[in-house]
């Protein structure tokens, strides 16, 4: 019995064996190859317009190491002169709190630290020389915005603050880089949910800048943070911003879980409009700006999409002079067609996505050098923040590609084609800027990485073109989380 009770397993694990392997080729599974060879590694097959090849090559603005902390849950950036010397600077944030980094240590001792920080990194003519700087410390920092709002000709900072709130920070003018950052928390906003995004912007033509957040209620919302609404408001301040008394609050509109609420002209009419978007919801809506603080709300009833707008860019896709937007989906990233009639049905083209890695960080941006759009897009990795050992190839990592614009022959359902830059097990890239930064006539990228301590923080991608492919990336540190190849199976989009 024993004998024949061993033949049984045996033949049940066979079985089990062929259904595994039949549904790996139902499912499209990859070749050996694919899931084997790391992405980075494999040589580059895109091209720009002059017919050289394209990859990546990655450098290190800020770290732990350069900030000599624990600097961790790297977020969202933003770029501007803040001293005046006529380079960029870097405004970066980092959540950097125990709970959020899922784990106090690892077998090494790296501890994370409670608190969050907001870092600027000071640009200089040489791009391997950035001086680094902490402005402040705040429970998980989410994101920046630069603009003079005390209207003494130097770029102040508001960030906002996922653990709750959102904090301005005043430029000290001559003593930039030594001289402590004045700061006040907004009081309408302290200690009432969580804040994600932020921007500044002069909303009615009086040279000063508002702010404009949307407020989703909880970190992590519930089902009851879901069910209730949340405001999306502008913020103005008259007199000394450092006063909490001279700031006044508007509320466009409250939504299930708001995450969004950008500055764009929208309609063409010379003013900024604001774009919203909703996880709740799972839509996009516009406030028309009629002049004199005075908005007005339009639905945007997308077709054949649902956008949920956590990360938006705008740009005319189709050539027909109106203002298109390109949204984050569930499945990836696709572009809603303007019509005519701004408030009649806004047509969803899907562009691409790279599961089951869940693509969070998007810019369009020209990489090929051909006119048109591309876009650059940054997977969340889902599995171990410290540890690349318990992260299987077929889970959430941490994902870099482009996809290519189809270019003037573009017809609505054409295929973007998707080039793989790098796929890592740890990994979450939150935002993206297009710059050619080091003058070469391509443009570069600069992002944040998080979700991967010790390896978090601030770097700039270099885009390099050769006559012959080389290795897609390069990584700029020699140990790192590792490097893998594309996904087992192929999952649909």
């Amino acid at each position: 019995m024993k004998i024949r009770h061993a033949h049984m397993e045996n033949q049940m694990r066979f079985e089990l064996s062929i259904r595994l392997v039949s549904a790996l080729l139902l499912f499209g599974a990859s070749s050996a190859l694919s899931g084997a060879t790391p992405v980075g590694s494999q040589l580059s097959d895109s091209k720009a317009s002059n017919g050289l090849y394209i990859s990546w090559r990655e450098h290190i603005i800020d770290s732990a190491d350069i900030a000599d902390f624990n600097l961790t849950g790297s977020d969202g950036l933003v770029m501007a002169d803040i001293d005046g010397d006529g380079h960029e600077d870097i405004v970066s944030v980092h959540e950097a709190d125990d709970d959020y980094d899922s784990a106090s240590s690892n077998e090494d001792g790296f501890v994370p630290d409670a608190g969050g920080h907001i870092r600027l990194a000071f640009g200089s003519p040489d791009l391997g020389v950035w001086h680094n700087i902490t402005l402040a410390e705040a429970p998980a920092p989410e994101d920046a915005a630069i603009a003079d709002i005390n209207g003494d000709g130097h770029p102040d900072v508001m960030v906002a603050v996922e653990l709750a709130y959102l904090l301005y920070l005043q430029n000290p003018g001559p003593g930039v880089r030594s001289e402590p950052w004045p700061q006040l928390i907004l009081p309408m906003t302290k200690d009432r949910g969580s804040y994600i995004r932020v921007f500044l912007a002069d909303l009615n033509g009086d040279a000063r800048p508002e702010a404009i957040a949307a407020n989703k209620g909880a970190q992590r919302p519930g089902i009851l943070d879901f069910m209730r609404s949340d405001p999306v408001s502008i913020y103005s301040v008259t007199g000394d911003p450092l006063d909490g008394a001279n700031w006044q609050e508007t509320i466009l509109g409250k939504y299930s879980v708001p995450q969004n609420a950008e500055p764009v002209d929208l309609d063409g009419d010379g003013d900024l409009d604001i774009v919203i978007g909703t996880r709740g919801e799972e839509r996009i809506a516009w406030f028309e700006n009629l002049g004199n603080m005075a908005f007005t709300e339009h639905a945007i009833g997308t077709i054949g999409r649902h956008a949920h707008g956590f990360n938006m860019d705008y740009a005319d896709m189709n050539g027909d002079g109106r203002l298109d937007i390109v949204s984050l989906t569930r499945q990836g990233v696709a572009w809603f067609e303007q019509p005519e009639n701004i408030d009649e049905g806004w047509i969803g083209h899907f562009i691409g996505g790279f599961p089951p890695d869940n693509m969070i960080g998007m810019t369009l941006v020209d990489i090929d050098g051909d006119g048109d759009q591309d876009l650059f897009a940054g997977g969340y990795s889902r599995g171990s923040r410290l540890d690349d050992r318990a992260t299987p190839i077929d889970s959430p990592l941490g994902r870099l590609a482009w996809f290519e614009n189809p270019g003037a022959d573009y017809q609505p359902g054409a295929d973007w084609k998707r080039h793989e830059v790098s796929r890592r097990k740890r990994g979450m890239f939150d935002k993206f800027i297009a710059r050619d930064l080091d003058g070469d006539g391509d443009m570069d990228l600069l992002s944040t990485r998080g979700n991967s301590a010790p390896y978090d923080g601030v770097f700039w991608l270099e885009q390099v073109r050769t006559s012959k492919p080389i290795q897609r990336f390069k990584a700029a540190r020699d140990q790192e989380s590792e490097e893998v190849g594309l996904p087992l199976i192929t999952f649909p989009q």
